[in-house]
């Protein structure tokens, strides 16, 4: 792969590590807040999620690394929520982004050759469109009347 090629590739696999960071804190968050207003189950699906993107994170941060690059400490803003359905919509809305993110990527990861980079976030995706039809499903158990 090019120089180019993989200040590229470093630079997707960091906005990456920005989503996750950002995640992992909003689900710790709701996970936290979410205490004394909703069944444990729900509150143990926060939890399991973040432990989800941490698992994202590390690979990520891990591949920047191999590449000769630095993790960004930065990350993506957090929704607080307020509800539970607040937060749950809010969870799901984070889903739908970073699935997006990650399909306009991959083409970008196949361009550049870097297969291996290209792998780490197609499996991402796929527990990204996991955990959508999760918090779809969840959230309309939530929301009927």
């Amino acid at each position: 792969m090019a120089t180019a090629d993989t200040q590229k590739v470093i630079s997707i696999l960091n906005e990456g590590v920005s989503n996750e960071l950002g995640a992992i804190i909003q689900y710790l968050w709701h996970h936290y807040m979410a205490e004394g207003m909703a069944s444990p189950a729900i509150i143990e699906l926060f939890e399991k999620v973040s432990r989800d993107e941490m698992k994202h994170l590390e690979q990520f941060a891990e591949r920047v690394v191999a590449l000769g690059g630095e993790p960004t400490t930065r990350m993506r803003p957090i929704r607080k929520g307020g509800d539970l359905a607040r937060m749950v919509q809010d969870d799901l809305e984070l889903e739908y982004e970073a699935r997006e993110l990650y399909l306009r990527r991959i083409p970008l990861l196949a361009k550049a050759g870097d297969s291996t980079t290209r792998l780490l976030m197609e499996r991402a995706l796929a527990d990204e469109e996991g955990h959508i039809r999760t918090f779809e499903a969840l959230l309309s158990r939530i929301r009927k009347p």
